[in-house]
C-alpha cells in the first residue's frame, strides 16, 4: 500500500499503526536553507500529531518563523536477506516496513483541556499498564504543569502511507521468503509473514 488518498478502513488502520509506535521525525525549514529535521516523541489522535517540549530553543522558534512541517514515522518489521531467494546475488536483500509522511503546518496549544487530552495520548502509549493518576486540566497538581509545558500539534494536509510487504514478489520466490522468515524465527519474523499475506498481491 502506497497512496495519498485512503479508504476509510485504510485510514483506520495508519491510525492503528501510529498508535503502535512512539518516535518520528520532524522537518521544518531553517534560517540557513537546510532542511532542519528533528527526531522525537510523538502521539497522535483527534486527527492530528502531538509533540512536545520546551517553551525555549531552536524548534519552538523555528516554527514561529515558518510553521510549515512534514512528519515522518516508521517502524522496520524484518530484514529480508538475498540468500532467502538468492544463494549468489546480492539483488534480493532488502527490508520490509511501514511509513507514513504528512505534510502541515504547526500551531501551538494553549488550551488546558486539548493540553491534558493530548499528553493522556501520550501516557496510553508510553505506559499502557497506568500507575498514575488521570490527566485532568482541573486538578492543580496538573493544571500548572500543564500551563508550563508547551505542546504543539500538527494539521495535516496531505498524507503518505507505504507499507512494503513483497507485494511485488510472486510464486515460488514469495514462498522463499515465508519460509526463510519461519525458519529464523525474530522476533518480528512472524508478524511480517502476517503481513505479507495481508498485503499480498491480491490485496
Amino acid at each position: 500500500m502506497r497512496r495519498k488518498e485512503f479508504t476509510v478502513a485504510e485510514q483506520e488502520e495508519i491510525e492503528e499503526f501510529l498508535n503502535e509506535v512512539s518516535f518520528g521525525f520532524l522537518g521544518m525549514n531553517s534560517e540557513d536553507g537546510f532542511p532542519r529535521v528533528v527526531p522525537l516523541n510523538f502521539a497522535y489522535g483527534n486527527g492530528v500529531f502531538y509533540i512536545h517540549g520546551s517553551r525555549a530553543g531552536e524548534k519552538m522558534e523555528r516554527m514561529k518563523e515558518d510553521n510549515r512541517v512534514t512528519f515522518s514515522a516508521a517502524k522496520e518489521y524484518a530484514l529480508i536477506p538475498s540468500y532467502f531467494t538468492d544463494e549468489h546475488m546480492a539483488c534480493p536483500a532488502t527490508s520490509f516496513f511501514k511509513s507514513i509522511t504528512v505534510r502541515g503546518h504547526a500551531e501551538q496549544v494553549v488550551d488546558l483541556e486539548e493540553k491534558a487530552s493530548a499528553f493522556s495520548i501520550f501516557m496510553r502509549k508510553l505506559q499502557p499498564e497506568g500507575g498514575y493518576d488521570l490527566i485532568d486540566a482541573s486538578d492543580s497538581r496538573y493544571a500548572s504543569r500543564l500551563k508550563g509545558v508547551a505542546l504543539i500539534k500538527i494539521v495535516p494536509h496531505e498524507w503518505t502511507a507505504k507499507f512494503k510487504f513483497g507485494q511485488n514478489v510472486k510464486g515460488e520466490e514469495r514462498q522463499q521468503i515465508i519460509n526463510g522468515l519461519h525458519q529464523r524465527g525474530l522476533d518480528d519474523d512472524l508478524t511480517t509473514i502476517e503481513m505479507m499475506r495481508k498485503y499480498g498481491p491480491h490485496h
